[in-house]
């Protein structure tokens, strides 16, 4: 697990900052002799810098102010982190928490990294440790104020699957840290002490996360969008124990990778999402 380590980490001074780069433009030369016309070109998409905007800090993980593609400025607003960040501890393997009354508080940031409110929460709209990692804190406010109060947009959860060689960033509140690197793949089973993630992300080594780092979320460069959340690596080389997690492929074989991190994918909350932000968990899943 990516929560923080006790006793250590706490004199050290972990800044960093990513931004998606500029698109660059092109202009046609004329000539002296004869009017060339101008070249048609599609206009460039819109693409949001990925910096600390959105992002939050919690008392021991990190965290985000998520939307789904259909959630309206009116609706509760929902932070994303990890299960097994929630302030009554791990939730048991097989566990699934649903509409829990919750009063936590959550430090948002942004896009410097610089607390700019104190956002609470209402309930724990969901959260589990079976199959993948997640906690849906909802607010006691509303997208569009805490738009027009603090001017911070929510991030936006990708309604698709990942894909391998995608580059992204994985931005930690807590630690106002930005990692860089590529999905270099997918593990059929995570295997961690009693719990057990389906179709795990895996980071290539560039993405070192630490404790502290849980419940960041992994978004795309391209898009600025969310595609998964940040929750755990091997930590010194255990097989399938405690901060030390193994991949477990299809036909059961055991691989372990020291120094290797994971995040579970969020393409599944979009479609359990319904009008009002609530969580229906009869709604089918995506394929």
């Amino acid at each position: 697990m990516r929560k923080p380590l006790l006793g250590a980490l706490l004199a050290l001074l972990l800044f960093g900052a990513g931004a998606a780069p500029a698109a660059a433009t092109s202009h046609d030369a004329g000539t002296p002799t004869a009017t060339v016309p101008a070249r048609s070109t599609a206009p460039a998409p819109t693409v949001r810098a990925i910096d600390f905007a959105g992002t939050v800090a919690l008392s021991n993980c990190s965290g985000s102010v998520v939307r789904t593609p259909g959630s309206q400025p009116s609706d509760p607003a929902l932070v994303l982190s990890n299960g097994h960040c929630l302030e009554t501890g791990f939730p048991a393997a097989g566990q699934v928490i649903v509409d829990r009354a919750s009063t936590r508080s959550f430090t948002l940031l942004n896009s410097a990294g610089t607390g700019v409110a104190t956002l609470r929460a209402s309930k724990i709209a969901y959260a589990t440790m079976t199959d993948t990692d997640i906690s849906l804190y909802q607010l006691t406010s509303t997208y569009a104020q805490i738009q027009n109060s603090y001017g911070i947009t929510a991030l936006e959860l990708n309604a698709a699957r990942p894909v391998q060689g995608t580059a992204i960033k994985v931005v930690s509140g807590y630690w106002k840290r930005v990692y860089s690197c590529s999905i270099d793949g997918f593990a059929y089973r995570l295997k961690e002490g009693s719990w057990t993630w389906k179709d795990s992300v895996r980071y290539t080594s560039a993405c070192d996360t630490i404790g502290g780092t849980s419940g960041s979320p992994v978004l795309d460069n391209t898009t600025g969008k969310v595609v998964a959340v940040n929750n755990t690596g091997n930590e010194d080389g255990g097989r399938c124990t405690l901060n030390n997690p193994c991949e477990v492929d299809q036909n059961g074989t055991v691989t372990v990778r020291p120094g290797i991190n994971y995040a579970q994918e969020t393409y599944g909350i979009v479609a359990c999402v319904t009008t009002g932000n609530k969580i229906d968990l009869s709604l089918p899943e995506p394929r």
